[in-house]
């Protein structure tokens, strides 16, 4: 598995939480909603990279 890829999954969920709290605060339903979708994707990535890694075992 890449660290790389890793770390982009990563920041693509921190990238989504920051964008849903900021969301949140000011009552932007589009930036929330933008920010579950960049967790979720950060999440898939990471699922993605689990499947790798258990067939490069």
């Amino acid at each position: 598995m890449s660290a790389g890829d890793r770390i982009k999954a990563a920041a693509d969920k921190v990238a989504g939480q920051v964008k849903e709290t900021v969301g949140k605060a000011t009552d932007n339903d589009e930036l929330v909603a933008e920010g579950k979708a960049d967790q979720a994707k950060g999440a898939v990535k990471d699922k993605v990279e689990d499947v790798k890694d258990v067939f490069k075992k």
